[in-house]
């Protein structure tokens, strides 16, 4: 496969440890382009719900096709959202090619972007109503095993999958983090402070609009997530614009082709078990 080259990709929510993931996706995703900069908005490894027993090779690869970015001059930088929130003990490292942080401001073609996970506009993420939010994420993943069964037999009847973890997942933003309300309070925050653009994950609404009030405007986007929409932004040919991986047309990749041991597996291995004695 040809890579595309592209000047930025943003990715959040990939959420890896979780029966939810769409690892193999994602590594199928990472393997078609070549970013100069690539961007993890938040919630990339889910330090919530990670399990001793969960994290697959697929899930290793992709931190094997993060690491082989950075080798390869690519500029990584990693945002911690609310679900790996226990890596903000860390920020501001900068090793090399990759940066850990909790918000980033850069300049692009003279514009200004800022950008942030977005949790800390959402009140589910904060004391007892945490707790709440990780049941919450628990009670999501069982879901989506459901979900996954359904769309087998679907499959086998021949019709077409349907995504009752999508529509639950969308009626419980719109009722707990109210989604006009979070991408206002980001945007009206971005005009205060003059920039042109805004990009947060957080809520899995992938999304690109001007917002405006009697201040200015801003373009507000949002990456989306790879549980449910399998999104992504991408900043080429001087504009910010929505990706969504279409299986039709990528050749996903298969199990079997993870399962070449390299240098690179042996690191990531060794990433996954510190990241398991992190959750436990």
């Amino acid at each position: 496969m040809e890579k595309r080259h592209i000047d930025v990709a943003v990715l959040s929510d990939l959420h890896l440890g979780t029966y939810g993931c769409r690892a193999k996706e994602i590594v199928t995703y990472l393997k078609s382009i070549s970013p100069r900069i690539l961007i993890l908005n938040g919630d990339i490894i889910d330090i919530w719900q990670i399990s001793k027993r969960y994290f697959p090779a697929s899930h290793a690869a992709v931190l094997k096709e993060i690491i082989s970015l950075i080798t390869k001059g690519t500029k990584v930088v990693y945002i911690t959202g609310n679900h790996d929130e226990i890596l903000r003990r860390y920020t501001d490292l900068s090793m090399g090619n990759f940066q850990l942080t909790d918000k980033l401001i850069i300049e692009i073609d003279k514009k200004m972007t800022w950008i942030f996970h977005g949790d800390v506009f959402d009140n589910t993420t904060k004391g007892t109503a945490k707790l709440w939010a990780k049941m919450g994420s628990n009670g999501y993943a069982v879901l989506l095993q459901f979900n996954k069964l359904i769309n087998f037999f679907m499959k086998l009847i021949g019709r077409e999958r349907v995504s009752l973890s999508k529509k639950v997942m969308a009626s419980v933003n719109k009722a707990v983090i109210k989604i006009n309300d979070f991408e206002t309070t980001a945007a009206e925050i971005a005009i205060e402070k003059k920039y042109d653009y805004v990009i947060c994950g957080h809520i899995h609404q992938p999304q690109k609009r001007v917002i405006s009030n009697d201040q200015g405007s801003v373009v507000y986007l949002n990456s989306g997530d790879w549980v449910e929409h399998l999104t992504a932004l991408e900043y080429y040919e001087n504009d910010w614009h929505i990706y969504t991986y279409d299986e039709a047309i990528m050749k996903t990749v298969e199990p079997r082709e993870l399962k070449i041991k390299t240098e690179t597996d042996v690191i990531t291995a060794e990433i996954a078990l510190y990241l398991h004695s992190l959750g436990a």
